[in-house]
């Protein structure tokens, strides 16, 4: 008998399936580091070339970021559904992020049979947990014949 599940994905499954399906995640160095069924948590790992003039991390590193967070901790909870796919998304900047990691919390606000409604902190680093460098929320669209990615 297999050993129960914490979740419905698990992170080895989910950085596998970022690895072969969603090319811009390792582009962007995005890692999933964590997944439950409360949320999951995502990293972009630091490279130079994520830096905007000003040397704060580029705004679209962070979206991606947030975006790719989403995903997984909807598709901890649901499994992989291969064609979930972001509806609508929201970003405030707050502060500017120094070069390094960037951390992005997601956690489940809504899972719904068609919609899930999530909303993510994104924290720096070199900053620490206590000051949060963007907040974004996002809506997805679940497919009603869900096909799981096998």
């Amino acid at each position: 008998m297999p050993a129960p599940r914490d979740t419905n994905l698990t992170v080895q499954e989910f950085n596998r399936i970022a690895d072969a399906r969603l090319p811009f995640a390792a582009l962007m160095g995005l890692r999933a580091e964590s997944i439950g069924f409360d949320g999951a948590v995502m990293r972009a790992v630091h490279r130079d070339d994520f830096l905007r003039p000003g040397g704060s991390i580029a705004g679209p590193i962070m979206m991606g970021l947030a975006d790719a967070a989403f995903y997984a901790a909807i598709l901890g909870n649901i499994g992989a559904v291969e064609l979930a796919v972001t509806t609508n998304f929201s970003m405030h900047f707050l502060r500017k992020p120094p070069p390094g990691d960037i951390l992005a919390r997601a956690r489940l606000l809504k899972l719904g049979k068609r919609l899930a409604v999530c909303e993510a902190t994104l924290c720096s680093e070199a900053l620490g947990d206590e000051q949060p460098v963007a907040h974004a929320t996002g809506t997805y669209s679940i497919p009603q014949d869900a096909k799981k990615v096998s």
